[in-house]
């Protein structure tokens, strides 16, 4: 298996709008879906080769349903939660020992995150998951269609954070944790893989941290990356998802 990296899905979708990309599967956010499918770049699912296809969860079926009618071109494959990474006595001799470590207060508070501007802040380069978790913070739809939540609140509280922020990226954070005090990101899936050889050989693109081999066998690096697809192609490329 060839397993390359993006550290975002406007990195990927740039390749995928360019074409000829030799991926077999590529792994966006369902959020990207829609304009991918109106551009053409995947081949429909063949289900009859996806056995497992039966044990889905329908619901979420429903979910990816909204940007991938009929479910034609993409499967739920990842789910991720986006949350906060930070060293606790760092945040805690910032803001004192009652820090809201249990509360988006500890980043979204302008007040807090001034405090926490010398030690370095960061946050994800990515607007679908900053904006989504901004509006469930103002007590709004994190996937709201109202332009007014987005122009509105949202940005507003945005503007008023964004001097404390020292930079977004979606992974140049992995490593800075060990020395910034603390950064906005995604957690919570782990992937596996096994390399292929001769003329079944793979490859895939997602947007998650690397692959890595250890002993003969692939593993995985917790992925950072949120509500993610796989995608199956062949000419124009072709999906699982989520």
């Amino acid at each position: 298996m060839v397993y390359d990296v993006f550290d975002s899905n406007e990195v990927l979708e740039g390749k995928l709008m360019a074409g000829s990309t030799g991926f077999d599967l590529v792994v966006p956010s369902a959020s990207f879906l829609e304009r991918q499918l109106a551009a053409g770049v995947f081949q429909p699912l063949d289900k009859s080769k996806l056995p497992n296809w039966k044990n889905l969860d329908p619901e979420v079926l429903k979910l990816v349903a909204k940007h991938d009618p009929e479910n034609k071109y993409a499967m739920p494959y990842l789910w991720a939660t986006t949350g906060i990474g930070y060293n606790v006595d760092k945040v805690k001799a910032a803001l004192g020992k009652d820090a809201p470590l249990d509360s988006w207060d500890l980043v979204l508070k302008p007040e807090n995150l001034e405090k926490l501007k010398s030690c370095g802040v960061s946050f994800l380069d990515a607007p679908e998951e900053i904006f989504a978790t901004v509006l469930n913070y103002l007590g709004k739809d994190p996937n709201s269609m109202k332009a007014d939540d987005y122009t509105g609140p949202a940005t507003d509280l945005l503007l008023k954070l964004r001097p404390n922020i020292r930079y977004f990226h979606s992974s140049q954070y992995i490593n800075d944790l060990a020395n910034a005090i603390s950064a906005s990101r995604s957690a919570g899936r782990a992937t596996y893989g096994r390399p292929q050889t001769g003329p079944k050989r793979r490859k895939m693109a997602s947007t998650s941290p690397t692959l890595f081999r250890k002993r003969g066998r692939w593993r995985s690096l917790t992925s950072l990356r949120c509500r993610q697809m796989l995608r199956i192609k062949m000419k124009p490329i072709s999906s699982l998802t989520i």
